[in-house]
């Protein structure tokens, strides 16, 4: 239920009005715009009287909201929410572009801090690099784990910027108090026992949609976590599996204008594992800063044929650079446009 409040109302008056619905055991979510004030109501709302709470002389009006997820709504927040990142308190959202960018997986020091240099001088506002990661054979390198985090935590020392890094397991969080920005994976979108944890945090958390997974059960993850008191949530559109095979997934740009409609978080779009091939990142990362993304997250690598994980996808340090300055041109005539 979404109850608006009329303009110039008295404080005390919302406050009481919140206090009565929060004693029906249901929790509130209060968004103050120019005009009015939006109360979100969650919980089982048919315990409220919706003539009663229409007929108060401070309520514009009372809407059902029909939709499963409540707190990631446009309709309890109709403004879009910035999500701050790091002691410097970068910010993702509302027209706030990050470029996250660093490689597939931490290997060495050499290779992090070497990477990490390369992609702020070329614009990146944040690193990323696996430090635990999931593949599909048991196998394959699965990185390298506690050792890899103190690796970024050094090219953080080094750049000064903030890291982006996958989580794999609810156990591992201790190990995570540094890590600026904690990523859930497309394997690991509906590991619900873990999104509950991880709304236990404050930090930001990077949420990929499933390779098999629609929208809405993307944003019914991001509900999980924000159902257990986190809202720092940025979403992530990272290609989803059809029957073609010419690229590793197809990249649904048409997400991000549904998304941007459906919730007030903070959409970004990873053209990297969307398309598996180094040569698609750039029109896709185009594409993506075109249609309103706020933001891209590209594997780089300094070394990409002898990289020990997803090596094709990769850019070299100065494609990513000759990325970038396209996607700020693509934004910049967006941007003129509006």
């Amino acid at each position: 239920m979404v109850i608006i409040v009329k303009k110039d109302t008295r404080e005390e008056r919302i406050r009481d009005l919140i206090q009565w619905i929060e004693s029906q055991n249901l929790r509130t979510h209060v968004s103050t715009g120019d005009y009015s004030t939006i109360i979100g109501v969650i919980g089982d709302t048919t315990k409220l009287d919706e003539d009663l709470i229409s007929g108060l002389d401070i309520v514009e009006g009372v809407k059902r909201v029909s939709e499963p997820f409540k707190s990631a709504n446009r309709k309890f927040h109709p403004k879009d929410s910035v999500i701050e990142v790091g002691a410097e308190h970068l910010k993702v959202g509302h027209g706030n572009f990050a470029l996250i960018a660093g490689p597939c997986s931490v290997e060495s020091e050499e290779q992090i801090i070497s990477v990490a240099r390369s992609v702020k001088a070329a614009g990146a506002t944040m690193l990323r690099g696996g430090a635990f990661k999931p593949r599909t054979s048991p196998y394959d390198f699965q990185g390298l784990k506690a050792d890899g985090i103190e690796l970024l935590l050094e090219a953080k020392r080094e750049t000064g910027l903030p890291i982006v890094t996958e989580i794999m397991n609810a156990n591992h969080l201790p190990l995570f108090e540094d890590v600026d920005v904690i990523q859930v994976g497309a394997r690991n979108m509906q590991n619900f026992e873990l999104l509950k944890e991880l709304g236990k945090t404050r930090k930001p958390i990077l949420i990929k949609r499933g390779l098999a997974n629609t929208i809405k059960e993307l944003l019914m993850s991001a509900e999980y976590i924000m159902a257990s008191g986190n809202e720092n949530i940025i979403l992530c559109e990272r290609g989803v599996r059809t029957f073609e095979t010419a690229t590793r997934n197809t990249l649904d740009l048409s997400a991000v204008p549904v998304l941007h409609e459906l919730t007030h978080l903070p959409v970004i779009v990873d053209p990297s594992h969307a398309t598996g091939v180094a040569r698609y990142v750039k029109p896709m990362a185009m594409a993506a800063a075109a249609c309103g993304a706020d933001g891209l997250i590209i594997e780089v690598h300094n070394d990409p044929p002898h990289a020990l994980c997803d090596g094709a996808q990769s850019l070299r340090p100065e494609q990513f650079e000759d990325v970038a300055k396209a996607v700020r041109r693509v934004r910049a005539a967006a941007l003129a446009e509006d």
